[in-house]
C-alpha cells in the first residue's frame, strides 16, 4: 500500500554567453475540462459493466470471508470511482441516500493527472445499483418533449443516466488507500505503524471499536463529533487500516496524525531522553562543508543531543564577543533559538521520533546570537547587528552555501510596507555590492495578545507584516495551519481556531499596506494552529496544535513545542537549505525563486478569493505552501526549465539613461505533443526572482528618489506573433514598435499589473494545448529604477542577475520530458 518509489528525472543544465547555468526538470500532466466527456455508448457501458463486475465478485468474495471477531456494522464494500477533474461537481450523483440501505459518498480526493478519486460505501442489499444504471444507460433512453417555434411537438431523446455514467472513467474495489486524503508521499510502508486521524461515518462508532479491538489497534480516549463524521486517533499499520475497511461499515477518510506533541509532552523528562536518545542513535552525519542554516537568533544548546551533531563549536558565535554563544535566557526569551534550531534541522520533530530507521539531515547548523540575554537591542542597531552577525558565520565557513533564518522581527511605523533602516540592509546584503548574494528568510511577524475567536481571519488582514520583513529581496514568510484536531482531554469541548488550509490566527499579512509595496508574504509555512475555548471565546496555546522541536535545558527535558511564523520561517530556511544541499550550486534568487515557484494555494485559499478579492489573497497567503518535491524536480507531470542569467538593464544614449538589454528566453516546449493534445487545458507557470539595490529614505515621489535600483518584468509571446514582432513591442527604439495589440491577454492567475510589485514576479497561464504550443519565448526586460533616473550615482552599464524559472502541467499521459531534452536551445541577450 505504499506509493511507488519516486522517479525524478535527470537535470539538464542549460548554458547561454558563458552565463551562469539552469535546468530541465520533469515531466507533466495537467487538468481536464469541459462537460461530460462524449463517449461511444456502447463502447463505455461495456466497459464500466466489466469493471463493475469485477468490483461486485471481489466485494461478495470480500464478505464471504470476514472474519466474525473483526465484522461489524452493515455488510458491504466500497467502491472507488475515477472521474475527469471537470465533472467533479457530479460525484454527489454517486450516492444513493434513500430507502433503508442507503449508498454513501464518504470522500473526493483529487489527483495531479487531471482526476478525482471517489469512494462510495455500497450496502450488500445494493450491490448491483451501478451495474443498473449503466444498463439504462446503454439501453434506454429518456424522452422529453420540446415545442418547435412552428408550435409542433419534437421528441428528444438521451440515455438514462447520461451525466452520470458518462462521467465515470472506470471504478475498483476500494482500498485503504482510497481512503487516504493526506500529503501523498507521507502514507506509510507496507508494515510500518503510524498514528492516524479516522474520519467514521457517523452512528458506525461501536463497529469501528469492534474491529480495533480484535485487531488490536492503539485506539484514544479522546474523538471529536461532526455533524456527519466522528475523528478518532489510531495507531495502525496500512494492512490493519485495510481490514478494518473490509470488515466494518465505519471509514470515511483517513489522515495521518503522526504522534500529536501533547502525547510527548505529556511524558515527564526521562521518558523524553529515552525517545530523543533513540533518534540521535538513528541520525547520519552530513559533511562540514554541506549548506547549513545560519539562525541569527537567541543563541542554541550546543549540548543538545539532536543538535551537537550538526552544530560545530566554531559555527556557534555571538553578536557581541562578551556574551554567552548558549540559549541561556529562559526568561526573556524563552529558548527561541534552541526551538528554532530543531525546526531548522529536523522540521516537526514528530515525523521524525515515531520510525526505527536511519534519519539523514544532509544539512548543518550555524547560529549566531543576535538576542542579549538581558535588556535589548537598540532597535536602530538592528541591520548593523544582522550584517556583522551573517559576517561571522560567512568567515568561518566562506564557501559554505547558507540560509539565513531571521526569525525575530520588531514593531514600527511600517504599516505602509515603506522600507526601513533595518530592511534597507536586508535587501543591500542579499543584493551582494560585496560580490555575495545571499538567500535570507524571514519572519512576518506574529499579532499578540489575546487572541479573540471571533476576530478570525479579520484581524489577521489588519495587523501589518513587521519590520523588517518588507525587505524586498528576502524570503517573507508567514503562517498557515493544517492542525486541527485536538487530542489532549484536558481541551475536551475546545476547538481549532484556524480553518484546516487557512491562515495562522497569529501571522500577519500586507492586506493594509499601500499597493505600491511588495505583496508580502511571498509563502506561508505551517505554523500551528490556537485552540478556541468556547467558555470565553478566546484562543490560546494548545501542544496538538503545535510543532514539537528542541527544549533549552536538556536536564529538565529534550522537547518543548513552537509555532507562529517563527516556525514557518525556520521551516522556510530549512527548505532552502534541503535544495541548496541537492543542489549547491544554486544562486540564491534561484532558492527564492524555485521555494516561490513550487507553492500552491490550498483549497481553503482559494475559497476565501471570491470574498477578499485577488490582491488581498497574495497579500495574505503569498503564493502559497511551498512543497520541496515541487521545487526539487521529483514529481511526475511536471516540466520545469531554470535559467540563471545576466544582462545590463541601462546604458547611456545621447546624454541620457535608456534600456540596454532584453533577454529571449527561446522555450523548449513539446510541440508535437502539445498540438496532439489539441483542446486540452494546460497550465504555464513563470517565476521571475532578482534582487534589487535599495535607495532608502523619503524624498517625496521625485523618480530619481525610486526605492529599487531597477526593475525587471517578463512577457510571453502570443501565439499569433512572430518573435521579431514581439521583440518590437519591448525595445525602446523610436518607431521601432508595431502597432499594440488590442485583444488582451487573457487566462492569467495574478495578471501583469499585480504581478509588478517588489522583486520576485510569479503567474500561472491556463489554456489550450495548441495555444501555449506556441507561446514559446519568454522576454526578461528592465524597467526604471534609481540607477536610470539618478545616472550621477554612476550604476548605469552595470550587470544585474535574475533567474527565470517556468513549468508546464499537461494532460496525464504526455510524454514531454523526452521531447523537451531532445530540443533544449540557449537563451538569446540582445540590446534594445
Amino acid at each position: 500500500m505504499a506509493d511507488e518509489d519516486a522517479r525524478p528525472h535527470p537535470h539538464i543544465y542549460l548554458r547561454s554567453n558563458g552565463a551562469r547555468q539552469g535546468y530541465t526538470a520533469h515531466q507533466g500532466g495537467g487538468d481536464g475540462g469541459g462537460g461530460p466527456p462524449q463517449r461511444n455508448r456502447a463502447d463505455h457501458a461495456n466497459a464500466l459493466t466489466q469493471a463493475l463486475t469485477q468490483v461486485v465478485q471481489q466485494g461478495e468474495t470480500i464478505l464471504a470471508n470476514r472474519e466474525a471477531n473483526v465484522a461489524a456494522g452493515t455488510k458491504g464494500f466500497y467502491i472507488e470511482f475515477t472521474l475527469p477533474e471537470a465533472q467533479a461537481d457530479i460525484v454527489d450523483k454517486l450516492e444513493n441516500r434513500r430507502g433503508k440501505f442507503p449508498i454513501e459518498l464518504v470522500n473526493v480526493r483529487a489527483a495531479d493527472a487531471g482526476q478525482v478519486f471517489a469512494t462510495v460505501f455500497v450496502p450488500e442489499k445494493q450491490k448491483d445499483y451501478y451495474l443498473k444504471k449503466v444498463a439504462a444507460y446503454r439501453d434506454e433512453d429518456s424522452v422529453k418533449e420540446k415545442i418547435r417555434e412552428d408550435g409542433t411537438v419534437e421528441e428528444v431523446r438521451k440515455p438514462k443516466n447520461q451525466l452520470l455514467v458518462a462521467s465515470i472513467e472506470t471504478a475498483r474495489l476500494a482500498v485503504a488507500r482510497s481512503f487516504y486524503t493526506d500529503q501523498p508521499d507521507l502514507f506509510p510502508a507496507p508494515g510500518q505503524a503510524a498514528w492516524w486521524e479516522i474520519w467514521l461515518r457517523k452512528g458506525t462508532r461501536p463497529a469501528f471499536d469492534t474491529a480495533a479491538l480484535a485487531l488490536e489497534l492503539g485506539v484514544r480516549e479522546h474523538s471529536l463529533e461532526f455533524a456527519e463524521r466522528e475523528v478518532v486517533i489510531a495507531r495502525s499499520t496500512p494492512e490493519q487500516l485495510g481490514r478494518v475497511v473490509a470488515h466494518t461499515d465505519s471509514v470515511a477518510e483517513i489522515r495521518l496524525a503522526r504522534d500529536t506533541p501533547s502525547f510527548f509532552m505529556g511524558m515527564h523528562g526521562a521518558e523524553q531522553r529515552a525517545w530523543s536518545a533513540d533518534l540521535a542513535g538513528r541520525l547520519v552525519p552530513c559533511a562540514d562543508d554541506a549548506p547549513a542554516v545560519c539562525l541569527l537568533d537567541s543563541g542554541t544548546t550546543m549540548g543538545h543531543a539532536l543538535i551537537a551533531p550538526y552544530l560545530n563549536a566554531a559555527d556557534q558565535q555571538a553578536f557581541d564577543a562578551g556574551w554567552s554563544v548558549e540559549d541561556s535566557s529562559n526568561q526573556v526569551h524563552g529558548g527561541h533559538g534552541t526551538q528554532m534550531s530543531g525546526t531548522a534541522l529536523y522540521g516537526d520533530l514528530m515525523e521524525v521520533l515515531d520510525g526505527n530507521g536511519p534519519v539523514e539531515v544532509r544539512h548543518r547548523l550555524e547560529s549566531v546570537k543576535i538576542l542579549p540575554d538581558h535588556g535589548a537591542n537598540d532597535p536602530d542597531l538592528y541591520g548593523a547587528i544582522t550584517a556583522q552577525s551573517i559576517a561571522r558565520a560567512e568567515i568561518v565557513a566562506p564557501n559554505r552555501p547558507r540560509a539565513i533564518c531571521l526569525a525575530i522581527t520588531s514593531f514600527g511605523d511600517h504599516w505602509r510596507g515603506r522600507p526601513s533602516s533595518w530592511s534597507a540592509k536586508l535587501d543591500a546584503m542579499t543584493f551582494g555590492r560585496d560580490e555575495v548574494q545571499r538567500f535570507m528568510a524571514v519572519a512576518a511577524g506574529n499579532i499578540g495578545g489575546q487572541i479573540v475567536a471571533a476576530d478570525y481571519p479579520t484581524r489577521n488582514d489588519t495587523m501589518p507584516i513587521e519590520n523588517p520583513a518588507q525587505a524586498w529581496n528576502v524570503l517573507t514568510v508567514g503562517a498557515f495551519t493544517e492542525r486541527t484536531v485536538i487530542t489532549d482531554p484536558a481541551f475536551a469541548g475546545w476547538s481549532a481556531l484556524g480553518l484546516a488550509g487557512d491562515i495562522m490566527p497569529r501571522s500577519r499579512t500586507s492586506v493594509s499596506w499601500h499597493r505600491e509595496w511588495p505583496l508580502k508574504p511571498d509563502v506561508v509555512f505551517e505554523g500551528g494552529n490556537i485552540g478556541h475555548d468556547p467558555a470565553t471565546g478566546n484562543g490560546d496555546h494548545v501542544d496538538d496544535l503545535a510543532l514539537l522541536t528542541t527544549y533549552r535545558i536538556t536536564a529538565e527535558r529534550p522537547f518543548t513545542t513552537t509555532g507562529d511564523t517563527s516556525a514557518a520561517t525556520a521551516l522556510a530556511a530549512r527548505m532552502g537549505a534541503q535544495i541548496l544541499a541537492e543542489k549547491p550550486a544554486l544562486w540564491p534568487e534561484t532558492v527564492r525563486g524555485l521555494i516561490v515557484h513550487s507553492a500552491e494555494w490550498t483549497p481553503a485559499m482559494r475559497a476565501n478569493q471570491g470574498a477578499i478579492g485577488k490582491p488581498a489573497l497574495l497579500r495574505r497567503y503569498g503564493f502559497g505552501v511551498p512543497s520541496l518535491a515541487r521545487a526539487l524536480g521529483s514529481l511526475d507531470h511536471d516540466v520545469t526549465i531554470v535559467a540563471e542569467e545576466m544582462l545590463v538593464p541601462f546604458k547611456m544614449k545621447s546624454g541620457k539613461a535608456v534600456t540596454d538589454e532584453l533577454a529571449v528566453h527561446a522555450l523548449p516546449w513539446p510541440r508535437e505533443t502539445l498540438l496532439a493534445l489539441g483542446e486540452a487545458q494546460v497550465q504555464l507557470r513563470i517565476t521571475l526572482s532578482y534582487f534589487i539595490e535599495p535607495n532608502p529614505g523619503e524624498r517625496g515621489l521625485s523618480r530619481r528618489h525610486v526605492y529599487a535600483s531597477h526593475g525587471l518584468r517578463f512577457d510571453l509571446k502570443h501565439a499569433d506573433e512572430q518573435l521579431d514582432v514581439f521583440l518590437r513591442r519591448r525595445t525602446s527604439e523610436a518607431g521601432a514598435r508595431p502597432p499594440a495589440r488590442t485583444a488582451p491577454d487573457t487566462g492569467w492567475t495574478v495578471g501583469p499589473q499585480l504581478r509588478s510589485r517588489g522583486s520576485l514576479h510569479a503567474d500561472i497561464w491556463e489554456g489550450m494545448a495548441t495555444e501555449l504550443a506556441a507561446r514559446d519565448a519568454i522576454i526578461v526586460y528592465p524597467t526604471g529604477g534609481w540607477w536610470r533616473e539618478n545616472v550621477a550615482q554612476g550604476h548605469v552599464g552595470e550587470a544585474v542577475r535574475y533567474s527565470l524559472i517556468a513549468s508546464i502541467r499537461a494532460a496525464p499521459g504526455a510524454e514531454l520530458y523526452a521531447e523537451v531534452k531532445a530540443q533544449i536551445v540557449p537563451e538569446v541577450i540582445i540590446e534594445a
